[in-house]
């Protein structure tokens, strides 16, 4: 099982990004996904996350600027940000527990990480 996440990039103050991640292997079952990210000296911290019924869940500092959401069929969970700030500049890191192998009854659960993807916001 692979996480594979693409999005990011540079980007002025008060624009726009996508970040997107794909999982792929012999996945038989999702369950939370989510959004990290890490800044330059600072400790890696949770962004948002989403169960697979859909709830959401954020970090208060993104509320109302980023969108996490997810596509169970294809096993991707995205994350729309707007109005972005220089301090949301960090490597971002997807994330989630999945369950695979050949036993669909019995799943193997397992915390898996995309590579990281850099966004980096200029004023």
């Amino acid at each position: 099982v692979q996480l594979q996440a693409s999005g990011g990039g540079l980007v002025q103050a008060g624009g726009s990004l996508t970040l997107s991640c794909a999982a792929s292997g012999s996945i038989v079952l999702i369950n939370d996904m989510g959004w990290y990210r890490q800044a330059p000296g600072k400790e890696r911290e949770l962004v948002a996350t989403i169960t697979r019924r859909g709830s959401t869940k954020y970090v208060d500092s993104v509320k109302g600027r980023f969108t996490i959401s997810r596509d169970n069929a294809k096993h991707t969970v995205n994350l729309q940000m707007n109005s972005l700030k220089p301090e949301d500049t960090a490597v971002y890191y997807c994330n989630a527990d999945i369950g695979s192998g050949s036993n669909y009854a019995y799943p193997n659960f397992h915390d898996y990480w995309g590579q990281g993807t850099q966004v980096t916001v200029s004023s």
